[in-house]
């Protein structure tokens, strides 16, 4: 059971903690020390890289928490994993519009130096990883906080 837990926290942490790292410290300094022909090219491969770790992480935390969940069959279900669920749910939503929907856009852009075209992609990425965190870290106060 704790070896589940385990996973399930630490795919967690890799999600949220690479949606912070890449919003908070990666992108803002790109911006301002790499003009859009370095730039982009750069955070559409370390998206390429992010995405592959999370949709790993995401097969995990759905696996683990499915499993917990399997193990409550016939018992009361904690209100707060019926809340992690809906919130990882809706992230995974918004995961699939970026992952599905804008990051072809940018690696398309970036293929034809298409230097506006990959900034109007990271434009509308940028916002949903940024509400994708905010609901990670609700998921974690959820989680530690609801009684």
């Amino acid at each position: 059971m704790r070896i589940l837990v385990l996973i399930h926290l630490l795919a967690v942490i890799v999600w949220i903690g690479g949606m912070f790292f890449a919003h908070v410290c990666l992108r803002p300094v790109a911006a301002e020390q790499l003009p859009p022909p370095q730039r982009l090219p750069l955070l559409s491969a370390v998206l390429g890289r992010f995405f592959n770790a999370v949709s790993i992480a995401i097969v995990a935390i759905l696996a683990t928490g499915l499993w917990r969940f399997g193990e409550f069959s016939g018992l009361p279900i904690p209100w707060r994993w019926h809340a992690m669920a809906g919130i990882g749910a809706l992230m995974i939503v918004i995961y699939l519009v970026i992952l599905l929907n804008y990051y072809p856009r940018l690696k398309a852009a970036v293929a034809v130096q298409d230097w506006p075209a990959g900034g109007a992609a990271m434009n509308a990425i940028r916002p949903l990883v940024l509400v994708n965190l905010n609901l990670g870290v609700l998921t974690v106060a959820v989680a530690l906080l609801g009684g």
